[in-house]
Formats: structure tokens, sequence, C-alpha cells
């Protein structure tokens, strides 16, 4: 019979080592696929993902308002330092273990079925 050794880690430990980071992807453009391929099942990191997804639309809609001639490059150098205050909530949340919704936006995030 073999032996099983104390220290190894189970997949459900490292799992919930890991969530944070997962998390934390989520809130970082593309990389929001990481955590969307790997951990969408874990309920924290699937919260995070929606709102990520959020923050990803606004993101498209900035890169098409930019084409807009005159106000489309104010609009989108506003519009991005909100995204980038909205990015900095989401992954202080992460980090503090909180579920909570990004400001104005975040009930949005809910209707979202990932």
């Amino acid at each position: 019979m073999q032996e099983e050794n104390p220290n190894k880690e189970t997949p459900a430990q490292i799992k919930d080592q890991d969530r944070k980071l997962y998390a934390v992807l989520a809130y970082l453009g593309i990389l929001i696929v990481i955590p969307f391929l790997i951990a969408r099942e874990d309920h924290f990191v699937k919260f995070h993902l929606k709102q990520g997804v959020l923050l990803l639309i606004f993101w498209f809609l900035l890169l098409l308002i930019i084409t807009m001639p005159i106000l489309g490059s104010l609009i989108y150098t506003v519009g991005s330092l909100i995204l980038l205050a909205f990015i900095v909530i989401g992954i202080i949340n992460v980090l503090n273990d909180k579920e909570t919704g990004l400001p104005l936006i975040g009930h949005l995030a809910e209707k979202f079925n990932i």
C-alpha cells in the first residue's frame, strides 16, 4: 500500500490558493480568458469574471468612441481613467475577499450568465 504525503496539496487547496489570482486576472483585459477557462465554477471567481466582462465591454466601447472626430479622444481619455479606477477597485475587492459590485455599474454584471 502506498503511503500518502501529508504535505501534498489537494486540488481543492490549490483552487483556494489560486482563486484570488484567477479573480484578479478577470480584471486584466484579455487575461480574463484564463480564469474563464480554468476556474469559472468557483463562485468567487465567477462573480469577478462578470465584473471583468463588464469592464471589457466598456473598453471595447471606448475603442469605438475614439474614432469619433474631435470629442472622441477627450471621451476616450476620461473613460480610460474611469475604467482604470474600476479595475483598481475590482482588484482591491478581490484582495480583500469581497464580492462587492463596482460603483454605478456593478449591478449590470449580475445579468451576465457565465
